[in-house]
């Protein structure tokens, strides 16, 4: 049973309310595939997960560290607000479907929460996570193939168990690859335990999504929200940095890295990495300089201002920043096209290219 017709089946006349037809050539919003909108920043939840873990003393002990990283104000609000908007559209592909069509947005590409890293788990344990996450996602895509496709995950904290993850999941599951946080527990991306995944991560073409989960700042941004709004794009800075730095790149030059949030502050502060790389003799141990490295990385769009996004697009080049909303969390944007079209500067191909082109390079779809 061909991909379409395992959503028909699946689906039934609830396949046309969300532009399915028997010629799959337009979807509901009238665009040809070949322009359809991709959304490449978009998670969904295990339930099942968190049944696997809700006994561990890890799960038992995380009210108190989020207490601790991010303050009452900002837990009470997720949780009398934030969760219950955002958890019935993690989890309810009804939803998702109509929130595209209302986003203008024909297929996302699918990661897990990040919440759901769980990188304090022992083998057996992150072993039966990963599995689980990785069913779900593929069941979810299943259900709706011709507008949602996956990302999976892996157990990062044990390098040799996340390598062959990989493999597994791009092999036997059809994801695209994995989501991972911005750093392991106490190691940086660019640490060599890790060189045997970004060897596989390159064989395989895989597409690896940095999204960072809290901050290494601890209670410093307990206020104000600070954990996310400015944690999230220090940790992407932070780990783009170390594989620039630490030479990760020069070693898996087909590496593809899809940074979140913009890709942090680096992409419009490069001018300090530059001039400490000239400067600086442990600084200089990549090939090149730091700033030639941001055009061999996707970028999505989530800067939220219009000037930021123009700025972004300058510095690492059209053809490597690629649409991108959060969904369905409440930091995330969801003006879509419209965002995109404020750029007067771009052609009409350029605005393509970020709402659908660069996707499907990526994707190799």
């Amino acid at each position: 049973m061909s991909g379409r017709d395992m959503l028909l089946h699946r689906c039934g006349p609830a396949c046309q309310q969300h532009g399915l037809n028997d010629s799959g050539s337009r979807n509901r919003l009238g665009r040809p595939t070949a322009d359809a909108v991709i959304d490449v920043h978009c998670h969904a939840l295990s339930p099942a997960t968190e049944k696997l873990i809700a006994d561990t003393p890890q799960k038992k002990a995380e009210p108190a560290l989020l207490l601790r990283a991010s303050g009452q104000e900002s837990i009470d609000h997720n949780r009398a607000v934030m969760l219950p908007n955002a958890v019935p559209k993690l989890l309810n592909l009804d939803q998702r479907l109509f929130d595209m069509d209302e986003m203008g947005v024909d297929i996302q590409l699918v990661s897990p929460s990040p919440t759901q890293y769980y990188y304090w788990a022992e083998p057996e344990l992150a072993e039966a996570i990963v599995t689980q996450i990785n069913d779900d996602i593929v069941e979810l895509v299943s259900r709706a193939p011709e507008r949602l496709i996956g990302l999976g995950t892996v157990s990062m904290q044990h390098p040799g168990q996340a390598t062959r993850q990989l493999r597994t999941l791009m092999l036997s599951l059809g994801l695209k690859g994995v989501q991972i946080c911005a750093s392991v527990n106490d190691l940086e991306l660019s640490d060599p335990s890790f060189d045997p995944f970004w060897e596989a991560a390159c064989e395989l073409g895989a597409v690896i999504f940095i999204h960072p989960l809290g901050s290494s700042l601890g209670p410093r941004l307990n206020k104000f929200y600070l954990s996310n709004i400015i944690s999230q794009p220090i940790e992407t800075t932070i780990a783009l940095s170390h594989l620039i730095f630490g030479g990760v790149l020069d070693r898996n030059p087909e590496l593809k890295i899809l940074a979140a949030h913009g890709g942090g502050y680096l992409p419009f502060y490069p001018g300090r990495s530059m001039h400490g790389h000239a400067v600086r003799p442990e600084a200089q141990k990549m090939r090149n300089a730091p700033e030639t490295y941001l055009r061999r990385i996707w970028f999505d769009s989530l800067v939220y201002d219009v000037d930021q996004l123009a700025a972004l697009i300058r510095r690492v080049g059209v053809d490597q920043v690629v649409l991108g909303t959060d969904y369905p969390f409440d930091m995330g944007d969801y003006r879509c096209a419209s965002f995109v079209e404020q750029i007067e500067s771009l052609t009409e191909f350029e605005r393509k290219q970020i709402l659908s082109i660069n996707a499907r390079k990526l994707l190799g779809t």
